[in-house]
């Protein structure tokens, strides 16, 4: 790779989500996109808070190929979709966190509504807490390839930014590199635990 940067930030944007704890017990998955036509994914069943810059696989963005052979993420499919849907799309980050996890379970609807927050304005291009910040949610499957399809017409006919979240599964969040992507999630989980925890207040 002609500039290890991207990737240098990546291991070490890895090792924070791992000190959090949102990555537990080897989950998650996070790549950062190569050039065109390649993406470098995390390799699977690796803890994610002691990766090096070698547990990460090149993967062939249009067929989710490993040249290598080695085996990258279960969920390859969807950070690859990420970056056919967007091409400014730089890094993508999936973590397993309590609050994605429960919100994602527990909301109802087709999104998650976040609103009258002062963080939504940790996502690119908003600006108030007066709007408001769709984060879809999609049923969970071990059909990687039928999931990703779903999403794709869901992006064909919705406004799909920032990320999604996979019913009882996470978060994926994306950026147009690795420190965009680092502070959406960081927003964004911020803002589901304050999500959470007004859910709950509104119950007592």
């Amino acid at each position: 790779m002609s500039d290890p940067q991207p990737l240098d930030q990546l291991v070490a944007a890895c090792h924070w989500i791992g000190a959090k704890g949102w990555a537990p017990a080897t989950g998650g998955n996070m790549s950062v996109r190569q050039d065109a036509h390649f993406c470098l994914l995390s390799e699977s069943g690796k803890d994610k808070g002691s990766l090096t810059r070698d547990d990460f696989i090149q993967v062939e963005i249009a067929s989710n190929h490993a040249p290598s052979g080695r085996k990258p993420s279960a969920e390859t499919g969807l950070h690859t979709l990420i970056y056919r849907l967007f091409p400014d799309a730089g890094a993508v980050l999936h973590t397993h966190t309590v609050n994605a996890t429960v919100l994602s379970r527990v909301e109802e609807g087709a999104a998650l509504l976040l609103y009258g927050y002062e963080m939504q304005k940790s996502l690119t291009g908003q600006h108030t807490h007066e709007d408001t910040v769709a984060i879809p949610v999609f049923d969970n499957s071990q059909n990687i390839s039928a999931l990703a399809s779903e999403i794709e017409d869901y992006a064909a006919r919705f406004p799909l930014r920032y990320g999604f979240l996979l019913r009882g599964h996470g978060l994926t969040c994306w950026g147009k590199d690795v420190s965009e992507a680092r502070r959406h999630l960081e927003g964004l989980e911020f803002l589901f635990e304050c999500e959470r925890q007004h859910r709950l207040l509104e119950k007592k």
